[in-house]
């Protein structure tokens, strides 16, 4: 216990300290845990060989991570997908692996051993990448999208690599009797329910795990969120969510399949679950200290005498190796289409070596792929890479300051998911809209064409994507077809009708709120197709003169049975007079309308002037906001 306490006071005080710091200085969180792990493990020596099973235990921060990430998307998002993930990251992991095994050949290596080197720097670092992704509100850009799709296939290819590992293995290490992994880390008896079957039994039992999965996600998960809320207890939310994650993680390891690769699958399934946001608050504290637990233990398993006994051939290896995948990235970036600060995101963020990494060189020690000797400097080179990656990605950023785009040339992002609701337009106005619709359990697509406020809403955690929603076709990938409600929220009036007229030229049955500068701005949007018309200062001024009557004097009730009333009165007007309205005709030479308005004025200045008993008594429970065609 003395001992736990004493290792957690260091890992806590050493995070407080850089990561505040690292943040500060523009550096990131991650690159703040890494330099927290080098001076507490190989600087100063508060931490040593424990390291190793410490990481081990950190990793689950990835696994945590990963089924968070699931929770963001749903099927449909990931069939989108599905041409990056084969094409994108297919290549990637593919011409990665041919052109590090060819270089190390060169350099001496068995082709066996080189083989093994370029599957472990094809793997790139999913823990570090997507993390900063989230911190900078860049998931959901072109080059998020397209950094997540390769880091998803290379979490998937890792089973094929373990799965090709055997049989790559040499000779003279084999029959040496070499076990340095499996002595080391005491993997050598893991339990397992596939040891020893066939392999058409070993395909029957992964698939029966993944298809279990898949079902309870679906079955289980509702009644066992409404047991457990009936016992009215926060903490056994946070226990059934954990208890979900590591159930998955630890039935994916006796199939062999990697916990992360579940716990994702899991995360997909749930995406559209009602408990999703539940799920999400209780697991991600775990996930974030666990992360930054991860990230030191890197940092403090540099082994520096290695490094510092060969400096010049390890940092040149390391630039070499990340300089290749630099490389390799671009082209494929250029490739794929992705311009400007999307292919620098893109090219840079990847240009690591990964978490598993780790994994696959303990991995290959155990089955006498690879020499002791260099998988130390392999693990050096990995480590180091990550270290450098944080300094990647803020050169990424000043990139993208250099290369700023204006709108109408930065392309839209690619919308790959859609919910019953669109909001076009994400300003002050729509704000509110979204955060109330989502408040509410209800998905929304957001879309607007200033990526500024984009980039904003998506540090406060709420998803949009960058594009102009008055283009058809932007507004058929957000989902038009089948969306139940349109919400025109935009700045701009004109931009605003154009949109309303297509949407309701488009589909006749679509509910449709548009937001309206002023009174004839009203009657556009109306004759438009609009359904519901919400005037933007209506409702605020509406309140604004309650305040003024109270502060008059006037009871609070009476004050607000008068709202009531100026409301359904204006509502009436406006009907009135849109009857009236002639869109070539100023309202001011429009001698019908004038002469109407000031009859309706003086109806309106009687009605507020009556027994507002007997008001309150004809209204009901009307109040601002009900009712149909003029919402204010």
């Amino acid at each position: 216990m003395e001992g736990f306490l004493h290792q957690a006071t260091i890992f806590l005080a050493a995070a407080v300290i850089a990561v505040p710091l690292a943040k500060r200085f523009g550096l990131g969180s991650v690159l703040g845990y890494l330099i927290a792990g080098v001076i507490i493990g190989p600087v100063i020596g508060l931490v040593g060989s424990e390291m190793t099973d410490i990481r081990h235990f950190a990793e689950f921060g990835v696994v945590l991570m990963l089924f968070i990430v699931g929770l963001e998307m749903d099927p449909m998002s990931l069939w989108n997908m599905r041409h990056r993930l084969i094409g994108l990251g297919g290549l990637q992991i593919g011409v990665t692996t041919g052109l590090v095994a060819w270089g190390a050949s060169m350099l001496g290596l068995p082709w066996q051993t080189a083989v093994a080197t370029g599957l472990v720097f094809a793997l790139s670092s999913t823990a570090i990448v997507i993390q900063t992704l989230t911190e900078k509100g860049l998931m959901h850009t072109v080059g998020g999208r397209s950094t997540f799709s390769v880091l998803l296939t290379q979490d998937i290819a890792v089973i094929p690599m373990l799965a090709l590992a055997p049989l790559l293995a040499l000779p003279e290490l084999a029959g040496g009797g070499y076990h340095g992994a499996e002595d080391a880390h005491g993997h050598g008896s893991q339990m397992s329910l596939v040891e020893g079957l066939p392999g058409w039994g070993v395909t029957l039992v992964t698939l029966g795990a993944v298809g279990a999965v898949i079902a309870a996600g679906h079955f289980l998960t509702r009644p066992l969120f409404h047991f457990v809320a009936a016992a009215r207890l926060r903490e056994m939310f946070t226990a059934v969510a954990l208890l979900i994650v590591l159930g998955i993680a630890f039935l994916m390891t006796l199939v062999g399949l990697s916990p992360a690769l579940g716990t994702f699958l899991a995360g997909v399934v749930l995406a559209n679950s009602e408990f999703r946001h539940e799920l999400e608050s209780d697991i991600e504290p775990f996930k974030g200290l666990l992360l930054g637990l991860f990230f030191i233990s890197v940092g403090a398993s540099i082994d520096f005498a290695v490094l510092f006994g060969d400096v010049f051939t390890i940092v040149g290896l390391t630039l070499g190796m990340m300089a290749l995948k630099l490389a390799v990235l671009l082209v494929l970036a250029v490739l794929f289409k992705l311009r400007g600060k999307d292919r620098w995101l893109f090219t840079l963020g990847l240009a690591q070596a990964g978490e598993f990494g780790f994994v696959l060189i303990s991995f290959m020690s155990q089955q006498a792929v690879l020499p002791d000797a260099l998988s130390q400097r392999l693990l050096l080179i990995v480590a180091l890479s990550m270290l450098l990656t944080p300094l990647l990605f803020i050169l990424s950023d000043q990139l993208g300051r250099i290369l700023r785009e204006d709108r109408a040339e930065r392309p839209p992002d690619e919308i790959d998911e859609h919910g019953p609701i669109i909001i076009a337009g994400i300003g002050r106005f729509g704000q509110v809209v979204n955060r109330m619709v989502s408040a509410s359990g209800f998905k929304a697509t957001v879309l607007d064409h200033d990526i500024h406020t984009i980039e904003l809403m998506r540090r406060f955690g709420f998803k949009g994507f960058f594009g102009d929603p008055t283009r058809p076709e932007l507004l058929h990938a957000a989902g038009l077809e089948n969306a139940k409600v349109l919400v025109v929220a935009l700045d701009d009036p004109k931009a605003a009708l154009r949109l309303v007229e297509y949407a309701r030229r488009e589909r006749p049955d679509l509910h449709i709120v548009a937001r309206a500068k002023d009174r004839v701005h009203t009657y556009q949007l109306y004759r438009a197709g609009a359904n519901d018309i919400v005037r933007e200062m209506f409702d605020s001024s509406l309140r604004a003169g309650r305040y003024v009557l109270q502060g008059m004097g006037v009871q609070e009730e009476e004050a607000h049975q008068r709202l009531r009333a100026f409301f359904r009165m204006d509502r009436h007007i406006l009907r009135e007079l849109a009857q009236l309205w002639k869109p070539d005709v100023p309202i001011s030479e429009n001698e019908a309308y004038l002469e109407r308005a000031r009859e309706l004025n003086r109806e309106l200045e009687t009605e507020l002037m009556s027994d507002f008993q007997d008001t309150e008594g004809a209204e009901g429970d009307e109040s601002p906001g009900e009712g149909s065609a003029y919402r204010g």
